[in-house]
């Protein structure tokens, strides 16, 4: 199996500006540029009032017209506090993934009762949890493994003919 490379994106060090308000971040250009290289995207966002938070929504709006996540395979993670978990914030994520174009990959992973599922340097301490945010991943890294490289390799192919 190949390596992957992980990159994480903390919004917290992040200046995201507002849509059409002309302030120019460099931050983003490098996130949204780690977007544009990547060849699949989990989002992870914690659920505030049935949706999902205002932060994802502008890294989302910072990635431009069309977007960095356009043709990009997306799977879904989503927190919250409560008992029914992040479950609206993912259908909502998912609707706006679907529409700037993402292929938003079946199964999200909603974690209920978050502050009880994690320790306050973020590992998690339920084996049933991790092992469904790590199955999160895994669907990911098969549904490229499967999916999107037999793409690349029939257009290297086609672009060079046949050996």
């Amino acid at each position: 199996m190949p390596s992957i490379e992980v990159d994480l994106i903390d919004p917290t060090g992040v200046t995201l500006p507002l849509p059409g308000s002309g302030v120019e971040s460099p931050e983003v250009e490098v996130f949204a540029q780690t977007i544009r290289d990547s060849v699949g995207v989990i989002l992870a966002t914690p659920e505030y009032h049935g949706s999902y938070s205002s932060v994802i929504k502008l890294i989302i709006e910072n990635l431009g017209f069309p977007s960095g996540l356009a043709g990009k395979p997306v799977a879904l993670l989503g927190v919250a506090a409560g008992q029914i978990g992040a479950i609206k914030a993912l259908e909502h994520l998912r609707s706006v993934c679907s529409h700037i174009g993402s292929i938003v990959l079946p199964g999200p992973v909603s974690i209920a009762g978050v502050q009880e599922a994690f320790d306050e340097d973020g590992r998690c301490l339920d084996a049933s949890i991790e092992k469904r945010i790590r199955g999160l991943a895994t669907h990911m890294t098969d549904y490229i493994q499967e999916s999107v490289c037999p793409s690349f390799c029939l257009e290297e192919f086609v672009r060079e003919g046949a050996a």
